[in-house]
């Protein structure tokens, strides 16, 4: 089913895309990496018959078993079980780390046997595959040699589309959708959309890439363009590349980033809001809360809105455990109740965007595990959740008219995608 439905998604955008191939064939392949599409290869020279390659080896008169690493199997256990000499395997061991460690051979793990087809067979090569994409080789036949490579990894273009009836996660399993791309999503709109926040109803339209080797899907590639629908609101995303650096634009060419992302952590609901005058849960009388509450299990990594340099990370006697960011000559953040901080969190240190900084608790004056998270401008508290972030740079000028064919064209082939909510 999930073969059939894909098929019929492809079929559908290539309608699509050969109504605008004129236009959107010329300005991906200018504005995405070469090699990141793959287009159907029209001209094959049927009478050229190409050599059989497995890891870069000609294996045409040659046998390849084909096995994965058992539990509690060595590559000795291996290499022994094929004939290859103790010592050979004795030096295979003592490689470099950077070159091959085989402490870290894992159960489950592809490898590869390639030798020869004579009444006793004679091992010629081993792959043992780190990853899908990822192997190293061993040469036997004259002497040792270690070869580490990689595998083609082939990108297709793919299409979803679905509606939220509960969460975007659920919304691609009932889809028969990587889930990870729910992940990347929340990544692409962090800065526009409260993904936390995500209502029943809302849609979402996605043009990637689906990575595989030989011929077996390994994951997700690059999103080339998004919309998601949010309280009845269409959200735009263009992956372009310009000047050698790629990132997200909207369908005017403003980028998706911003200087403070939507919210701190994934939380279970918003318990106390910006107040002049809240009754304090623990003082029992009333008196400014100058930040948002948010509930969510302790533990919950929380993660700095911006990049920054932390002034403090220490204990304080309401905040208990608290985290606080400048992030530039006007704002500054500060995140309290940490049960802990997280690895390498003191104060001096630079930290990034989405770094993870420590874990809800419920430390100092509290009732329960939440984060209290306050944002000031020029020293003066704001309420975080009206903070309006300044985007990063936009598309250039002196490529704006080529992205707006780029994204315009892109934004036609989602528009043709099947199950849009109306």
């Amino acid at each position: 089913m999930k073969q059939e439905k894909d098929h019929r998604y492809r079929r559908l955008v290539e309608i699509a895309v050969l109504m605008i191939l004129g236009v959107l064939v010329i300005v991906v392949a200018q504005f995405i990496p070469a090699g990141d599409l793959v287009l159907p290869d029209t001209e094959r020279a049927a009478s050229v018959v190409s050599p059989r390659l497995e890891y870069g080896v000609e294996v045409d008169s040659l046998e390849v078993v084909r096995d994965v690493v058992k539990r509690n199997e060595f590559l000795a256990d291996i290499l022994l079980r094929f004939g290859v000499d103790y010592r050979l395997i004795d030096r295979i061991a003592r490689s470099p780390r950077d070159v091959f460690d085989a402490r870290r051979i894992r159960a489950g793990n592809a490898y590869s046997v390639i030798r020869t087809l004579d009444t006793m067979p004679r091992t010629l090569y081993f792959a043992y595959e780190a990853s899908p994409s990822r192997y190293v080789l061993f040469d036997f036949r004259d002497s040792l040699h270690i070869i580490q490579g990689e595998k083609e990894i082939e990108r297709r273009l793919s299409t979803c589309s679905g509606t939220i009836s509960s969460s975007l996660w659920n919304a691609m399993l009932e889809n028969d959708t990587d889930p990870g791309l729910a992940n990347e999503l929340s990544e692409i709109f962090a800065w526009t959309i409260d993904f936390f926040g995500i209502r029943k109803g809302d849609h979402y339209r996605v043009l990637y890439e689906r990575l595989y080797v030989d011929s077996n899907y390994v994951g997700l590639g690059r999103v080339i363009a998004a919309a998601f629908n949010h309280a009845g609101r269409d959200h735009y995303a263009c992956y372009f590349v310009q000047d050698s650096a790629g990132d997200y634009f909207d369908e005017e060419g403003g980028s998706l980033r911003r200087t403070f992302l939507k919210a701190p952590l994934k939380y279970r609901r918003i318990s106390s809001g910006f107040s002049y005058s809240r009754m304090h849960p623990v003082l029992k009388y009333r008196r400014p809360h100058l930040g948002v509450d948010y509930a969510a299990p302790a533990g919950t990594p929380v993660m700095a809105v911006g990049d920054g340099l932390v002034t403090s990370a220490g204990w304080t006697d309401q905040g208990g455990y608290t985290v606080r960011i400048k992030h530039n000559g006007t704002y500054s953040t500060s995140y309290c109740h940490f049960s802990g901080f997280a690895k390498g969190i003191k104060k001096g240190v630079y930290v990034k965007q989405g770094q993870v900084i420590g874990y809800v608790g419920s430390t100092g004056l509290s009732t329960g595990p939440h984060l209290d998270f306050r944002f000031y401008r020029n020293g003066q508290p704001i309420d975080p959740l009206k903070v309006k972030s300044p985007p990063v740079l936009p598309v250039d000028t002196a490529h704006y008219a080529r992205y707006r064919v780029y994204c315009d064209s892109l934004i036609n082939v989602l528009g043709n995608l099947p199950g849009q909510m109306q």
